[in-house]
Parts: structure tokens; sequence; C-alpha cells
């Protein structure tokens, strides 16, 4: 039975994207796929609002994770960890065997500015990791505000996990300067899961030429220069997925990208008013994600019989993550959903809740 996808990733993906990546196959190394490269990278520069080189990874958003440490950093990396996973951020530094520090706050309460700042100020670190939009808990932390700070300490490398916000909320990459900007296409960008995307600096290409021990997969200097300039990726992509992405960025473009991310305000806003009603917001107020709603399930019902249900009906959402489930459940308001199917998810959950 299909289900209609209302969680934090994979999202829903449409018809005609699915129709797409069925695509005859051709070689990675052919003038066929070189062309392809050359239509989506420059339509992902116009999507993130920058001139920088963009990584397309055949891997989940957690391999950019590893790869931004292990190319931007041989002094220490500041972790900033709020929730699920920014703290999977530090836990990929540590196996990396990279030297690290944490700024860490209480699930639900946001990185503050000042924090970072008071942390940079020491003049330890080379690379902080730094979660846009913290799907665990539905909490987006001030990403323009740390930015700021960010300019404070130019040798200071940024790498910013927008998982689960690119593409539902603008990010102008160059503006922020931020070095990496990573994210999966399952989430925002409405794809179905298997491929990754990164903006990559300059800066942290030079970075990446200074740091040893970085492995080859992942490696920004051979994929990002070696190939480059040949419209190629190191190894074999998957071909489909990048295909589909070429079609989404046209969807994306005729939709046009304000009217995309006030399309995800207008949903989050919806779902936390009821939220607001029935129950309670989970993450600190200001801090609210455009594209999940964490809500605490503050009239204890049973968020497994509830989603059961939904299955039935053809519709499903997220219980709480990890040492959050059933304490509150998750509404993700991304990709390509609408405001009239919020709320007819809206409606069914109060029905069989009995709101």
């Amino acid at each position: 039975m299909r289900r209609k996808l209302f969680i934090p990733g994979p999202t829903e993906v449409r018809d005609e994207i699915l129709e797409a990546m069925s695509i005859y196959m051709f070689g990675h190394r052919s003038s066929d796929f070189s062309e392809l490269f050359n239509r989506v990278v420059p339509k992902v520069q116009k999507a993130l609002y920058t001139g920088n080189k963009i990584f397309l990874a055949t891997s989940s958003s957690t391999g950019l994770m590893e790869a931004s440490v292990r190319n931007c950093s041989n002094k220490k990396v500041l972790n900033c960890m709020c929730g699920a996973f920014s703290d999977r951020w530090n836990g990929i530094t540590k196996a990396c065997n990279l030297e690290c520090d944490q700024l860490k706050v209480e699930w639900g309460k946001a990185i503050k500015p000042e924090m970072v700042d008071e942390k940079l100020s020491t003049g330890e670190f080379d690379a902080i990791t730094f979660v846009h939009n913290e799907t665990s808990t539905g909490l987006m932390n001030p990403l323009e505000e740390i930015a700021e700070v960010m300019k404070k300490y130019p040798d200071v490398l940024f790498l910013v996990d927008a998982v689960s916000s690119m593409m539902g909320v603008k990010i102008e990459v160059d503006k922020l300067g931020i070095d990496v900007c990573l994210a999966g296409v399952q989430k925002c960008w409405a794809l179905p899961p298997g491929l990754a995307i990164a903006s990559v600096s300059e800066k942290a290409i030079e970075k990446s030429k200074q740091v040893t021990g970085k492995g080859y997969y992942f490696d920004f200097v051979t994929m990002l220069e070696k190939y480059w300039d040949k419209s190629q990726t190191t190894t074999t992509p998957t071909i489909t997925h990048i295909y589909a992405l070429d079609k989404q960025l046209d969807r994306i473009f005729a939709e046009g990208l304000d009217n995309r991310f006030n399309r995800h305000l207008q949903m989050a806003n919806y779902v936390r008013d009821w939220a607001n009603q029935y129950f309670e917001m989970f993450p600190e107020e200001g801090y609210w994600s455009n594209t999940v709603s964490c809500i605490k399930n503050t009239r204890g019902i049973s968020i497994k019989d509830l989603n059961k249900e939904l299955g039935n009906r053809g519709y499903t959402i997220s219980n709480g993550y990890g040492k959050m489930k059933e304490e509150t459940f998750r509404i993700a308001t991304m990709g390509d959903l609408t405001l009239d199917e919020i709320k007819e998810l809206i409606d069914l959950i109060n029905e069989i809740a009995q709101l």
C-alpha cells in the first residue's frame, strides 16, 4: 500500500520525478553525462546562491559530513551539538581521529551566536560543524546570526549540515560565507534517497590540499579539481538520480524559489498553530523549524497507534526520535507537499485522536 509521507525523509516524490529516473543508461565518462553534469551544476549553484563548486556524491549526507571534517581540519574542530544529528557529527569527527571539542546544549535549545563567539575566540579551532535544521528536535538554528560571528574568524572553515533545510528555506551560501553546505536529496529536494549535494568553497579546497589522511572517495581535491574540468565525477555516480535532479530543478524554478520557501513557511505555520492548540511545540520558541515540526505529546496519546491508523488510511508521520519516542512526534512540511495536503493530514489526526 502506498502511503503519503509526512516524515522528515524520505519525503513524498511526485510521479513525474519517479518516471524521470527510468531514463536509458549511458556511461559516466560519456559526452551525454558531461552534458547532464553541465546542465545540473549551474542550476544547483543558482538554487544555493553560490558560485562555489558543487559536489554530487553517490552517498547519504553522512558521507559528506565525514568528507567535510576530513578535508577541512588539521588542527581542531568545534562541534556544535543540540540534537541527534549534530551529535552524530561529533561522533564522526572522533571516529576520524580528529582533535575536537564540543559546544553542547540541551535538546530543543538553539546554538546561539555568543556561544560560538566565545569558543572561537580561543583561537583553538580551524573548523566548525553546524547543523542548520536539527531534524530530531524540529529546531532551526540561527544560521544568519552565526554567519555574522564567523566573519570575525576567516581562518575557521564553516561546515553546515543543511540536510533538512536546503530547498525548504533560503540559504544564500556565498553571502553567508559557508565553506561546505551539504544535504541529501531525499528531504526538501523531494527526490528518492541515494544522492547528496554539497557546495564547496575555494577556501575549503585549498585547506584540503594541506590535509593528509583524508581518504580517497571523498577527497575534495580529486573530486572538485581533477574531475571538475572534465564535467565528471571521480567514480561512477547514480546517473538516474542526477537526471531526476535536473528535472526537479526545472520544476523548482517553475514554482519560483521564493514561492517554494514561502510554501514551506505556510505549511509550518499551519502545523504550529494546530500543535499549540492541542499539544505544545518541543523546541524553544523563536527557533521552530520551517520544514519539520517536533510536537510534545502533552495528551499522552499512543503515537504508535495513531500512526498505525494513519497508515491504514494512506498517511504516515514520524514518532519522536530516539530517546524522545512517544514523548514527541514529528510532522514534516517539506519537499513538494502542499498546504492542502497538510490540512488533510491534520483533519485525519483530529478524527483519529478525537481532538
